[in-house]
This record gives structure tokens, sequence and C-alpha cells, in this order.
């Protein structure tokens, strides 16, 4: 926690400079990047996945190091965690393989590992059981490298002085084995020059490597950090925030967990007073450590947040108040308008009161509208339901005289044909055709079909409508040969206005219970609501499209019944 502060401490002494974000690009990228930083990481993992891929198959054994140390090194800034596992496997195959040097190569690869989690006993044991005087210039190298790791990893959050003397030492003696022309050789001059607070100098060197350097690469990424390190120090905040931003962008576009450039940038917005910023790439840095399981920045942006988060709630205490100030000036105001109000109400008090009798009668008649409007609409669908009964009325009228005629036409042949029986004296075929029920069944019958043909004339689509009431697995149709079923002509009768038992029994020759018990299935098997299902019956179809074709079949079906023989 005193490291943070001192920090913070520090780099407000270098200067308090007001940022412009909507002048810098690169501030602006930053933040579109940061809303996009989870496509980058899926493209990582699937680089990840197809390594992991050639890893399952069967390998010679230094093909499976090679690829095991290629998944450590992808892990290696983006998940410690999965690092070190393959970092292990490295270890152990080299161990099968007796190659010292890439058994000392694995172990040097864990101390970078362990020293990043916080793991720095286990680092600095390593470190210290490698024998420096053994190892290739390649390994020697590598092993400087993590000397420096390990001492600024430790010093991050545990300020010795010591360690940061020996810092230097390792990197001079980290040049003496550097390739004067490589990346790394003027990276880590240009940190000795920043050491030894040369800063021009570290500034011009810094500048021709980026030349040099790559874009959205690590080493450009690295590069950038470096040289807003130096403007930061020399109190440049601008060009700071811009580089910074760079080193941010492309550690984020390479979906490297283990950065500080956004770090740096939110310390220099919480001391610009953009404490939401400071706390949005705060957070964004802690979830990133956290994700990546670097314990030294996890602990650096936890204490970091914590000064970030209590000068956010603070500012969130002076709006309150401001607010509260706010608030009484509006009172106050409020009051002013209330009297000025009263005033103009005193003298415009006749016109107001005209104009409220005016509003008043202009409700009235809304409202009388607004009642003629449902009155007119009620009696528009009053009409509609007498034209629609009207309509069933005629054509059941005009097919009622007709069936009238024809029964009476039947009766008069019938009694002519009992006449011609009992003249004859055939008396025992007198009394077997007073005692049939045949004409009386046939008579019905045909009654029924008569009724069938002319409701579903009537109402063409009752069935399909009927059935949508029910159950999916609740239908019914008619047996082939049938217009409607039982079941369908009684609620044909309620569709009609016909609800009484009574009635609908009489007039299919039903007891009374097995009407209710029909009503009643019906009702248990609707999906809708019991007591909707028969209102939902009577509004089934429309007259609109079938009482012509009623019209027409009503001739036919009395030509039918005056054709059929007693």
């Amino acid at each position: 926690m005193k490291t943070v502060r001192f920090v913070l401490i520090l780099l407000f002494s270098l200067g308090k400079a007001a940022l412009a974000e909507d002048n810098q690009p690169a501030i602006i990228e930053l933040n579109k990047v940061l809303q996009h930083k989870e496509i980058y990481s899926r493209i990582k993992e699937k680089r990840i996945t197809a390594l992991k891929k050639l890893l399952s198959g069967s390998l010679p054994p230094l093909e499976r190091y090679n690829i095991s140390k290629s998944l450590a090194e992808e892990y290696q800034k983006y998940q410690l965690t999965a690092a070190i596992a393959y970092a292990d496997s490295c270890l152990r195959i080299a161990q099968t393989l007796k190659r010292d040097d890439l058994i000392t190569a694995s172990l040097l690869q864990q101390s970078n590992l362990y020293s990043s989690t916080g793991k720095f006993l286990e680092s600095q044991n390593i470190l210290e059981n490698i024998k420096r005087n053994t190892l290739s210039k390649t390994l020697l190298v590598r092993y400087y490298e993590s000397k420096i790791l390990f001492l600024e990893h430790y010093t991050t959050n545990n300020y010795n002085k010591a360690y940061i003397d020996r810092i230097g030492q390792y990197r001079d003696s980290l040049l003496s084995v550097l390739n004067p022309s490589s990346v790394k050789f003027k990276l880590n001059t240009v940190q000795k020059y920043i050491s030894d607070k040369k800063l021009e100098e570290a500034q011009d060197q810094i500048r021709k490597l980026l030349g040099e350097a790559k874009r959205n690469y690590a080493d450009y990424a690295m590069a950038t950090y470096v040289l807003a390190t130096i403007y930061h120090t020399k109190g440049k905040m601008d060009s700071a925030n811009h580089y910074y931003a760079i080193s941010a962008i492309t550690d984020i576009k390479n979906a490297i967990k283990d950065h500080a450039s956004l770090q740096n940038l939110a310390i220099i917005f919480y001391y610009n007073g953009d404490i939401d910023r400071a706390s949005a790439y705060t957070r964004s840095a802690i979830d990133d450590a956290i994700f990546c399981d670097v314990k030294f920045r996890t602990l650096r942006m936890s204490e970091l947040y914590t000064i970030i988060n209590t000068a956010y709630l603070e500012k969130e205490a002076k709006q309150k108040n401001q607010l509260q100030l706010y608030l009484v000036l509006i009172s106050i105001l409020s009051a002013i308008l209330t009297a000025a109000i009263i005033y103009v109400y005193l003298q415009m008090k006749k016109v107001s009161r005209i104009k409220e009798e005016l509003h008043a009668t202009g409700l009235q008649l809304a409202d009388l509208n607004r009642q003629l409007s449902q009155t007119n609409l009620h009696l528009s669908e009053v009409n509609a339901q007498l034209s629609e009964s009207n309509q069933v009325k005629e054509v059941y009228i005009a097919q009622f005289f007709d069936l009238c005629s024809t029964y009476i036409n039947k009766l008069e042949d019938y009694r002519k044909t009992l006449n011609k029986v009992a003249t004859e004296r055939r008396m025992e075929t007198l009394l077997k055709m007073l005692r049939s029920n045949t004409l009386v069944e046939n008579e019905i019958e045909e009654l029924y079909q008569v009724f069938d043909n002319i409701f579903l004339n009537l109402y063409p689509q009752f069935i399909r409508e009927f059935n949508n009431l029910l159950l999916p697995d609740e239908q019914v149709a008619p047996k082939p040969g049938e217009l409607l079923n039982t079941e369908l002509r009684i609620f044909a009768l309620v569709r009609l206005g016909i609800t009484d038992s009574v009635k609908i029994a009489a007039f299919l020759r039903y007891s009374l219970s097995t009407i209710y018990n029909y009503r009643t299935k019906a009702r248990n098997r609707a999906r809708v609501p019991r007591e909707d299902f028969e209102k939902r019956v009577m509004t089934i179809g429309s007259l609109s499209e079938s009482v012509d074709s009623a019209h027409k079949s009503t001739t036919f079906s009395t030509e039918t019944n005056n054709n059929k023989p007693l």
C-alpha cells in the first residue's frame, strides 16, 4: 500500500496536466479496443487450441517439448497457471531426454512464471541453483533476463534499494552478452539510460527503435511503454498519455493480460480529476491481472483501485452535496415562481374563469361525443347481430316451409297408402305398417341431414373452428358419410342460440342427462376457460360468405326430399 501511495505522490509531483481525451486519437482508439478485448482473447484461444491439437497426437519427446514450450510462452502473459503446467511438462520431458540445456531452459521459464505469480522464494531458489559458468551464451542471456525480471517483480511491491542496484548490475551483464543489433540490446540500453537519468539519450534511442519495430508486436508495446515513461518523467503528459495508450492497445490486441500501461493511464486520469475514467481503466486492469493470475500486479492494482474508489465515493458525496444545494435553490425559485403565478392569476381571474368554463364545456362535448361513438358502435354491433339473425331466419324459414310442404305431401301419400291397404282388407300388412318405427326413424335421419346440410352451408368452417377451441388430442371428427355427429349437432344448436338443454334434448331425441353430459365433457376438453367455452362457440363463423350458398342448397334439399318415396 505504501509503495502505491509513493508512486501516486511521485506521479503527482511530476505535474498535473489537463487531458484532452477527445483530441487524442490514441485514447479514443483505446476505449474502442477495450470494448472488444474479448475478441482478441478468442483469437489467442484459437491459436492455443491449434497447438494443443498438435500435442494430442503421438509425437517424439523433443517435438512434444517444443510444442509444450510454445504453449507455455503463449500462456505466459495470458494465464500463468496454465503456463506453469506446460513449463513443468517441458522440464519433465527435458529430464527424460537428459538434455542439460533443455532442463536449464525449462527451469528459467519456471523461474519467470513463479516470480510473476508472486512465488518469489521458489523463483529465487531456481536461479540460485543454476550454475552460471556452465551456461551457453543463449542460456546466459535468458539467465540474466530471469534475474532482472525476478528483481523487478519483487521490488514492485517490496521497495529495496539494494535489489534495485542489482537490477542495474544484471542489466550491464546482459548487455555484455547481447547482440548490439538486437531489439533486446536496444531496449535494455534505453532502460539503462533511464535508470542513469539520461532521459534525452533514452528518448533518442527509443524513437529509433520504434521506427524499426513492427507495430502490434510485444516489442512495440514495450518500446511505447518505455517512451511513455520517459515523457511521464519529463512531465510531458499529453505525449505520455499518447504512448501509454498505444502500448495498452498493442497489449490488448495481443491478448496480453499482464501489462502496466493501462494502470499508469488510470493514475494520470485520477490526478487529472477524471475519476470515472480512472475507475474504468483500473477495473479493466484488475480483471486482466486476476485472469492472468499475476499476483504482484493484482496486489498493486487492488491497492490502487482502493485509492481511486475512495476518491470516486468522495466525488459522489460531493455531487450529492451539490445536488442538495441545487434543490434548495430550485425550492426558492419555485416559491418565487409560485408567487408570480398567483399574481398573474389574480390579474387574469375573469379570463381564466371563462377559459375554465369553455374547457369544461369542451370536455362535456368530448364526453358526449365519446358516448355517442360508443352508442353508434354498440348499435352497429346490434345491427350486425340482427342482420345475421335475420339471414339465419330467412334461410330456416324458407327451409321450414319447404319441409312442411314436403311432410304434408308425405302424410297425404302415407294416408292414401293406408287407405288402399285397408280397402283391400290386408289387415296384417296394415298392422305391420302401423307398428313399424322405420318411417319415423328415416324421417328423423332425413331431418338431421337437412339440418346438417343447411348449418354447414351457413357456417362452413364450424367443425375446424370448433376443434380449435379443444385441446389437440381431444378433436372431434364426424364418421365417414356424416356431416355432423351428435356432439357437433348439440353445439351447432348452441351456435344458433338454442342453449336450453331441454329444447336441444327434444330436438335430438336424447335424454336431458345425455345432453348435459355432452356439454360438460366438451367444456372439460376445452383449451379456453370452461366458463367461456360456449360463448366462444356462439361467435364461430360469419354468414357473409355462406348465406348465398345456403339459399342455393334450400332448393336442392327440397327437391331431394320431394323425390324420396314414403
